[in-house]
């Protein structure tokens, strides 16, 4: 049996094939490199193929035996998908659509779908459990409770069961430093501090210092890149081992805000970071924090490497080696 993983190339994706292999797992990538990196995947056997591409999804299938997928694929910037929300919403949806297609006619019925913490929109409880009501702020987190919707439909329909992970604020690299986060552009806030150090880009922006927080800059709860793997990993055991669907935050309960973020970068790399404030980003929320519960008691994750320290720590290294 074959794990496909889609959108496998990219910075969350790239670091679950990493723990896909690990754990003794046979692995399929598929990626269209529009933002993915080819190199990040290692020697685990690729495709590049996208999923708005319905013959080329169908033939993936029929030439592997795919027991499961995971689904990484989407466009994720929030200011973008304010600016142009057709964009988010016909390929968030249809890319997903053609990928259960695919999966239908093949019999494969288990899937991990990376969602976001954007479906909650402005909390009303801090830290957010998986029953808080989903008010999304932006068409990215619309688009993606969308098929969040989709996969519970099709679990009723077709028995195709999904865990979707709700991640809040993914960071940080590998620990060995052998895959990392590099979007163009990049609109992060860890990589976006550690490239402004290299002088790798401008002066650090930063959006927003008028939130209802301590310091007035946004507050998010960050998770390290690695921990995010190893939960897609539990996830899939889940389903594999016949669990039901499931939605899951993945989030520490520990909050930091952009400064906060920013002094841990000059502590890290002893180096001064030099930024400006800028207006908020259309969709930004003051706080997002989650509450951990769920992933603990359904699936027995811990987050081992979620500290800022290492979390920088590791992003530093990434940064540093990628020259």
């Amino acid at each position: 049996m074959t794990i496909l993983v889609a959108g496998g190339a990219g910075y969350i994706g790239s670091h679950a094939v990493q723990e896909l292999v690990r754990q003794g797992f046979e692995v399929l990538v598929l990626d269209n490199l529009s933002s993915g990196r080819r190199e990040l995947v290692g020697d685990a056997p690729f495709v590049e193929a996208d999923l708005l591409d319905r013959e080329a999804l169908a033939r993936i299938f029929r030439q592997h035996e795919i027991g499961a997928v995971l689904h990484f694929a989407s466009l994720i910037q929030v200011g973008e998908s304010v600016a142009d929300p057709r964009r988010y919403y016909t390929h968030n949806l249809t890319t997903s659509l053609n990928l259960l297609d695919a999966m239908l006619e093949a019999g494969t019925r288990a899937l991990i779908f990376s969602s976001t913490a954007a479906v909650y929109g402005e909390p009303l409880e801090i830290p957010i459990p998986e029953s808080h009501p989903t008010r999304p702020a932006s068409p990215y987190g619309r688009s993606k409770l969308m098929v969040e919707d989709i996969l519970r439909d099709y679990e009723r329909a077709h028995g195709l069961r999904s865990i979707s992970l709700r991640y809040f604020n993914a960071a940080g690299a590998a620990p060995d430093a052998s895959a990392g986060e590099c979007h163009d552009p990049e609109t992060h806030l860890v990589p976006n501090i550690l490239l402004s150090i290299l002088g790798k880009r401008p002066r650090l922006q930063v959006f927003g210092g008028d939130f209802e927080t301590p310091d007035g800059t946004a507050l998010r709860d960050y998770v390290h890149v690695a921990d995010l793997a190893e939960a897609h990993v539990l996830a899939l055991r889940s389903l594999l081992a016949g669990h039901p669907g499931n939605v899951i935050n993945l989030g520490t309960e520990a909050g930091h805000s952009v400064l906060e973020v920013i002094r841990a970068a000059e502590s890290v790399t002893g180096h001064r970071v030099r930024y400006d404030l800028a207006p908020r980003r259309p969709g930004d929320v003051a706080v997002l924090l989650a509450s951990k519960a769920k992933a603990e008691k359904s699936l027995g994750w811990r987050p081992r490497l979620s500290s800022l320290e290492t979390i920088i720590g590791s992003a530093w290294n990434w940064h540093r080696k990628a020259g």
